[in-house]
């Protein structure tokens, strides 16, 4: 991937971090069964060359996700990188299993430190009283450790609800909002809940940190009975624009990593990760790498308060693979099926002034993009079988053009699938 972003100076102190930026990403532990050092090392440097810091260890209760930790921070020691740990909480932990693996890697050069005490997060957690939370930080402390709590309780969305969280848990010092989709509406995100709850841990004088959900896009079909998509077309740009721009938070979490099964995985798809029966028939194919030049774009100007400089042409486009109204052979119509577009996106960043031109089939469209970045789309063709072309068009000279890797086929589809395909003209 040509990285075209000019990266600014960062004074960070990532090993005992007070009130400045960082970027995590939200990495699933679960994923890591056949991963050795040189995976976790190879991550982690794909992670380092967009800006991103750390990793949150999404870790849950089964019979290996504590096992790869040892090589997870051997190779984040090796590589100046941060890792904190994130307790998926929709498992049965026992409170003496969640101390025993703090302690044995609070005290890691790469264990990431807000306000000097080792972070810990969730994901869930809203199903143990206050009375849990605190006992789990007090055994810590009575082990020498203080930890910062910033949870991700996610029954805890509605904006009116961001006092009762901090009053109802005394315990926790900041916050997590998870939430980084529209909820079951066709219309973008806002962040009257990012805005609530940052204001909530300063009403509660609490010291945090707020940290605040990114994500590219959301669809999940994995047989149950009530998977989604949610409204994601343009997300990956806004949601980074309003951390940048609106909420400002302490820390972005990119979600996700590698979560394949939920389709918002930025990472490169790693042939021996093990993605079960369904996953395999809506990710395996659909890359999604390019996303993270705009990730690195925006990292950039989160962490510096200034847009970077644009080196390079590029187009980052993606789109899916089928029309929302097909009928497909296996699967089963996620719930928001209505919602996506039937487009291809493409999100410019120039050097200089061009016209972007899109063409699927019969369907054309193009977009004036000035100087930075820019997006714009063109519908699916009504013909079968056609692949977009982007195209950068200057002073009437086509400069750089590039095709999908999928035709978008509106006759046949062997599953339901609204996972994204994701390429870059470059």
């Amino acid at each position: 991937m040509s990285l075209a972003v000019v990266l600014g100076l960062q004074i960070l102190s990532l090993g005992a971090c007070v009130h400045a930026t960082a970027v995590f990403a939200h990495f699933m532990v679960q994923n890591s069964y056949s991963y050795g050092p040189s995976d976790w090392a190879a991550d982690i440097a794909a992670a380092q060359a967009i800006g991103i810091d750390g990793f949150a260890l999404n870790t849950a209760v089964d019979t290996y996700e504590t096992t790869k930790y040892p090589d997870a921070f051997a190779a984040a020691e090796a590589a100046n990188f941060q890792m904190f740990i994130s307790f998926d909480m929709t498992y049965d932990w026992a409170e003496a299993d969640m101390v025993s693996l703090v302690q044995t890697y609070a005290s890691s050069s790469s264990y990431y430190k807000w306000n000097g005490n080792p972070l810990v997060s969730t994901f869930d957690g809203d199903a143990q009283d206050n009375d849990f939370w605190a006992g789990f930080k007090a055994d810590l402390g009575n082990a020498g450790i203080t930890i910062s709590l910033a949870p991700a309780f996610i029954d805890y969305r509605d904006p009116s609800e961001a006092t009762t969280v901090f009053s109802t848990y005394p315990s926790i010092d900041g916050f997590f909002n998870w939430w980084s989709w529209p909820a079951d509406v066709a219309a973008d995100l806002t962040t009257a809940t990012d805005l609530a709850y940052q204001a909530g841990i300063s009403t509660a004088g609490r010291s945090g940190p707020y940290i605040m959900a990114v994500s590219p896009w959301q669809f999940k079909e994995l047989g149950g009975t009530n998977d989604w998509v949610e409204q994601s077309d343009e997300l990956w740009k806004y949601r980074w624009e309003q951390a940048i721009s609106d909420v400002k938070p302490d820390i972005v979490e990119i979600l996700t990593w590698n979560d394949y099964g939920e389709s918002h995985y930025i990472s490169d798809i790693n042939p021996i990760v093990n993605l079960g029966d369904l996953a395999p028939l809506y990710v395996n194919g659909f890359d999604h790498g390019a996303w993270r030049t705009m990730a690195q774009y925006y990292i950039s100007w989160y962490k510096n308060g200034v847009a970077p400089a644009i080196t390079e042409d590029q187009v980052v486009y993606w789109y899916r693979a089928y029309p929302k109204a097909i009928t497909c052979s296996e699967g089963d119509l996620p719930r928001n099926s209505a919602y996506p577009a039937d487009a291809v996106f493409a999100f410019s960043m120039l050097t200089s002034p061009a016209t972007i031109t899109l063409t699927v089939g019969d369907s054309t469209a193009s977009f004036d993009a000035s100087a930075g970045v820019a997006i714009g789309s063109v519908p699916f063709s009504t013909q079968d079988a056609q692949t977009p072309v982007i195209s950068i068009v200057r002073g009437g000279i086509t400069v750089k053009s590039g095709a999908g890797a999928k035709a978008i086929s509106t006759s046949s589809c062997p599953y339901y699938n609204f996972n994204p395909l994701v390429g870059i003209v470059q």
